[in-house]
């Protein structure tokens, strides 16, 4: 786990691309995109059916490693509406002993909630919210353009792509925002990696990625390197 500073909080990115922020005692996922694979499967593209365990594992694991008493899903928990009435017996009950054990609040995505109004989360169990604001935090689903106020969203599965030594590697990563507002104030948001056992990925330098985080004055990838952050630089303001 590797500790780092977001708008004033102290944070912690744990080694399954979950951020722990320890004064609310709070885990923060993103895109969790439970039952992708069955979803697939019904479309002609057999997966393994197991995705959802796996990605609840790591819920539990991630839990035991930061003693976190509250989980906080920044949407698309499920890959599409009717995703909830998919979950195997074991899945279904990894998830309601999840949901029993802690605080767990729901933040809708856009592959939760169906044209009909159908939310997958609904008979889950713990609290369905669009958007919370905690702690002078703004937690959503996808970053809001313009937004100058300190943010953590998901949406965009960011993912760093490095060249070493003539091999091409991919690692997610979190995306970090920075910028300096009209009264002098300074203020950041930030995008967290696909929590997933199926999630794919997107150039964290994407160009939907910095224009969601605009305004900012700097935008840098992090990406976890022998216990500290490394810090990618992706875009700079015009001086």
């Amino acid at each position: 786990m590797v500790p780092f500073s977001f708008a004033g909080e102290e944070m912690v990115l744990t080694r399954t691309n979950a951020v722990f922020w320890p004064r609310e005692r709070a885990l923060l996922v993103a895109d969790l995109h439970l039952e992708k694979g069955s979803f697939f499967a019904r479309h002609g593209q057999p997966l393994p059916p197991y995705d959802s365990r796996e990605t609840l594992e790591r819920v539990a694991l991630a839990l035991r490693e930061t003693g976190a008493r509250r989980v906080i899903t920044l949407g698309d928990n499920f890959h599409d509406p009717a995703g909830g009435a998919r979950l195997e017996p074991h899945a279904c009950g990894m998830l309601a002993a999840l949901t029993r054990a802690v605080d767990w609040v729901w933040i809708t995505g856009n592959h939760d909630v169906g044209k009909d109004g159908r939310v997958a989360e609904a008979e889950c169990g713990g609290t369905l919210l669009e958007e919370l604001e905690l702690a002078g935090l703004i937690l959503r689903h996808r970053a809001a353009k313009g937004e100058t106020r300190p943010e953590l969203s998901g949406h965009y599965h960011p993912r760093l792509q490095l060249k070493v030594q003539q091999r091409r590697i991919v690692r997610p990563c979190v995306v970090v925002s920075a910028n300096e507002n009209a009264d002098g104030s300074r203020s950041g948001r930030m995008i967290l990696p696909a929590f997933g056992a199926f999630t794919a990925g997107m150039s964290a330098s994407d160009p939907a990625i910095l224009s969601a985080l605009q305004p900012a004055r700097a935008i840098d990838a992090l990406v976890p390197a022998a216990g500290r952050l490394a810090t990618f630089p992706l875009w700079r303001a015009a001086a």
